[in-house]
């Protein structure tokens, strides 16, 4: 057994907390034991004195929904065994004290909760934020309020910053679940909407609600945004591994520098079909009415617009028939609607790689790579946002092993990560 500082490190790592783990993560608890036995030494080290409980949220994995959740549309995604873990203890006052490696000890005050547009993107913005929605009852039917509070709280991550598995909606999920404590499981719908909320007004970035309540919500869930203030939501009982397959994020290693513009013109061609028939979203449009218009629609936006907005609705379709073949515990059904949403992002949504990129379609390389190497098998498709970033493989168990050693000869070491769903959403974990 290592050598731990504290005797909470060691009561941890002799299984003092073994139920906990078990109940949130299901898998690999020796692991998980000697990194919250490290996680409580860091935040006496760090505090001198030790925490009194532990949060945890994971990052998210889209399956199949690509550009749909911000038409309102629908979309299967899942949270992984990635996740962000804090260490934590309450304070008398209102000021956050955060610590974690890299990024060092930032301190927030939650005795204002402006909006500074100085603090935009920033750790602070999405403390404050998640804060202010709490205290002002935002998302609560009843309009409950949750008086912030200080603490302190050591963090440690292992949800890689733009990886394409959102380690931003994972700590808005993480705070929300430390200002939630014992009531979180009643509000894990909310806790992702006040994620959403403090990413889109306090951090300065537009996204829709997928990631947080992915994060938030754990396990394999459909997603239906039609009324996003009231998202409808299953769980689907799907269990990849049982199902004889893999679920690998590959990152391609390709920038997001300067691709903003590039997200924005998705968002922008499809609502602009979407306001020729007097909506805001093409989830409100019918499809026979664009279907019927579309001469008319070439014409006025061009063929960009209408192609992706061809994508939507085929891809609505889409994950309906992914649902319904999950419910059904039908794999390869759903494998099908996983490789017909790649088909149609790179053809239709077209957001494989930048627009007049020429040496630079890391994407485009990858999807290739993993094509060969898959030989008519499994599924592949661009995953996230796109343009650049990481595709997503599910990969037959036997042939997982060859397929990362392949993909990482071109790719790098470390491109290929191989997944497990992880079933919890946020939590809390008692000591």
């Amino acid at each position: 057994m290592e050598k731990y500082n504290t005797g909470l490190a060691r009561r941890i790592a002799e299984g003092a907390m073994d139920s906990e783990l078990t109940r949130v993560y299901g898998y690999a608890i020796e692991h998980q034991r000697t990194r919250y036995s490290r996680i409580a030494d860091k935040y006496t080290a760090q505090f001198n004195e030790a925490p009194e409980e532990f949060y945890s949220a994971p990052g998210r994995s889209e399956l199949v929904g690509n550009h749909t959740d911000h038409q309102h549309g629908c979309v299967v995604a899942a949270s992984i065994n990635m996740d962000i873990v804090a260490a934590i203890k309450k304070r008398s006052d209102l000021t956050v004290r955060l610590y974690s490696e890299g990024f060092g000890l930032i301190e927030t005050d939650l005795s204002n909760l402006d909006v500074e547009p100085s603090e935009a993107g920033t750790t602070s913005a999405l403390i404050k934020g998640v804060a202010y929605a709490f205290k002002n009852g935002l998302f609560s039917e009843n309009g409950q309020i949750s008086e912030p509070f200080g603490f302190d709280a050591y963090v440690e991550s292992d949800v890689p910053a733009g990886s394409g598995v959102s380690s931003s909606a994972a700590f808005e999920v993480l705070i929300g679940n430390i200002f939630c404590g014992d009531n979180a499981e009643e509000q894990r719908t909310r806790i992702a909407q006040i994620g959403q909320f403090a990413e889109n007004n306090y951090f300065g970035k537009p996204s829709g609600l997928m990631d947080q309540l992915a994060s938030s919500l754990g396990g394999v869930t459909f997603m239906d945004f039609r009324d996003p203030a009231h998202p409808e939501t299953q769980s689907l009982p799907f269990d990849v591994t049982k199902a004889g397959y893999n679920l690998c994020i590959i990152d391609t290693h390709s920038s997001h520098a300067d691709l903003t513009p590039e997200y924005a013109a998705i968002t922008h061609d499809m609502k602009a079909i979407a306001s020729h028939f007097g909506k805001e979203v093409l989830r409100d449009v019918a499809p026979e009415l664009f279907f019927v218009d579309i001469k008319k629609l070439r014409e006025l936006f061009g063929d960009r617009a209408v192609l992706r907005c061809l994508h939507f609705y085929e891809e609505i379709n889409r994950v309906m028939s992914a649902r319904d073949a999950l419910g059904r515990q039908d794999a390869e059904a759903f494998l099908e609607a996983v490789n017909g949403s790649g088909r149609s992002s790179f053809a239709y949504l077209q957001n494989i790689y930048a627009t007049g990129s020429v040496k630079e379609q890391g994407v485009a390389v990858a999807l290739g790579i993993a094509e060969k190497l898959l030989g008519g098998r499994g599924a592949l498709r661009v995953h996230g946002g796109g343009f650049a970033g990481t595709i997503m493989a599910f990969v037959p168990t036997e042939m997982t092993p060859g397929f990362k050693t392949e993909i990482e000869k071109v790719l790098g070491e470390g491109s290929c990560r191989v997944m497990k769903i992880r079933k919890m959403g946020g939590a809390r974990l008692k000591i």
